[in-house]
Parts: structure tokens; sequence; C-alpha cells
């Protein structure tokens, strides 16, 4: 039987990647976003990536700042596919550009909310259904960190300060899920071709490839090769990673 995967932030970026890697993977996905519009993803990015995989994508709208939305994707992934082994909490937005002391508070707010709190409501919801099933071995919780939860980022304090606060979130869950057979992990991934890459660079006036120039591999990492590592981090094998961050940064150095 076909592994089922809910992927938040869906429509587009790693999101969307990982949606299509899973697929590859002979996954079943429901892919979820709030798709509040620019800059963030739409409802016709949504539907584009549903649309390209057939009847083995749902697309479904719910904005990881609501549990109870988030919690009607679980009820809508279970009622169609009738089981849930893995969840990809990969929807997050930037905001940055100053010295933490000037940081607008409403900033802060919206990068808690969203990049660490949306985390925190995925697996709310997300591992009790894994819990409940009929084989909770082999289910996976992923967390989308970033190089922001390891190094310090000019001008990112508060970005810095969530992506942080999910590598935490990650660890504490893996200990919560001791011996159930769930397990739980982060990806970090590097400057990756994205439009949130684009949004990064515009905030310090620079282009996405000087951004990548931080990295050893000195270009953007692909999408699909973030998304390739969520893949094994979701799979079986994944379990080696338990309560561990996986840096998929081509050597990022700040």
């Amino acid at each position: 039987m076909s592994r089922v995967a809910i992927v938040t932030g869906a429509a587009r970026g790693i999101g969307a990647a990982t949606v299509a890697r899973l697929v590859a993977d002979g996954y079943r996905v429901t892919a979820v976003d709030s798709c509040e519009g620019a800059p963030l993803a739409t409802r016709a990015d949504l539907d584009a990536v549903a649309a390209a995989h057939g009847d083995t994508v749902l697309a479904h709208v719910a904005d990881v700042r609501d549990r109870a939305a988030l919690a009607e994707a679980v009820t809508h992934t279970i009622d169609r596919w009738h089981r849930l082994d893995v969840a990809v909490a990969s929807a997050a937005v930037i905001r940055g550009g100053a010295p933490l002391w000037e940081t607008a508070e409403a900033d802060l707010d919206l990068l808690w909310d969203v990049d660490a709190k949306g985390v925190w409501n995925t697996a709310a919801v997300t591992v009790p259904a894994m819990l409940a099933g009929a084989d909770p071995s082999g289910c996976r919780f992923v967390a989308v960190a970033s190089a922001a939860g390891t190094h310090g980022m000019f001008h990112l304090a508060a970005y810095n300060a969530v992506k942080h606060a999910v590598v935490g979130i990650v660890k504490g869950l893996a200990a919560d899920l001791a011996a159930t057979g769930v397990t739980a992990c982060a990806v970090s991934p590097g400057s990756t071709d994205t439009p949130m890459l684009q949004a990064t660079a515009d905030l310090y006036g620079v282009t996405a490839a000087e951004l990548a120039g931080h990295q050893l591999i000195r270009r953007p990492i692909d999408p699909a090769e973030i998304a390739a590592t969520i893949a094994f981090c979701a799979s079986l094998a994944g379990r080696v990673v338990n309560g561990g961050v996986v840096h998929a940064d081509g050597g990022f150095a700040s």
C-alpha cells in the first residue's frame, strides 16, 4: 500500500519540489498551502502542483497558523487514503533587513506565527494521527529549518530566532516520541533557488547568485536537491536521523 504524506507550503519552492519527489517515490500526498497571494503563493500555484500529479495529490488550502484548518487537512487525508505516514512542515516566510533593535515587532510576530508556531501546529495535528494508525512504525515528521537555524545572519535576527526554534521543536518532539516508531527531524537548507531566496537577496540589495556564493558549492541549491534530502528523512531508512538536523546547505558559511 502506498505511503501517504502531508506537505505544508506546498504551492511552490521546496514544498512543491517535495510533493513531486514524494509522488515519484510512490506516495499519495495532500499538498497544503495558505494561498494568500503575492508575495506568497496563490491558489493557482497550488492547483498547478496538484494537476501535475493527477489523483495522487490532493490540494488543500489551510494556513499553518490555523490549527483547526490543519486538522481538517489531516481528516481529509485519512478520509481519502485511510492513513498518514509522513508530515513535512515546509511553510515559511522571511522578514528582515534591519538590526535586531530596529526590527519591527510585527515582523517578529509574523515569523514566529508562521515559521515556528506553524511547525508546532503541524506536528500537533499530524503526529496524533500517525500514532493512532494501525502501525506507527515508519511514520516520520520532517520540518524544514534553515542554515539560519545554526548560523547568525546579518540583519536577520528574528529569522534566526524562529529557525533555531524549529530545531528545538523537532528535538523536543523526537524525545516525546521515544519508542513509538514515529520519528522527527529537521532539514536545514542553504541558499536554495526559490522565491524566498530572491526575497532574501532583495533585503540585502544583492543577487541570489551572490548569496549562494556563501556556499562551498558556489551555486544556489536546486529545490529538488532539498526534496531528495527530505524524502530520505521521510523514508523508513530515515529513522537514523531521529532528533537530528540534516544540513543540506551546500557547505554554507555565514
